[in-house]
């Protein structure tokens, strides 16, 4: 059995690694479910570097340019 193999930096992945490393071992300690743990907390972890990359962009939108 060959699993994929993620690359930590590719902009897909962004807060994957770090969401699945924390949802893996909670859903292990939960219970033996540590894949699931670690779907979910990828998908988690992604919305979560979205949101803050995108409120990132919007502060630098609307930052006055300097003269």
């Amino acid at each position: 059995m060959s699993l994929p193999v993620i690359s930590p930096t590719s902009a897909v992945a962004a807060g994957c690694m770090k969401g699945a490393a924390v949802g893996g071992v909670a859903g292990h300690v939960a219970g033996k479910h540590g894949t699931a743990g670690a779907a979910a907390g990828c998908a988690v972890g992604h919305h979560e570097a979205a949101k803050k990359q995108k409120a990132a962009s919007e502060a630098a939108a609307s930052k006055p340019a300097s003269q």
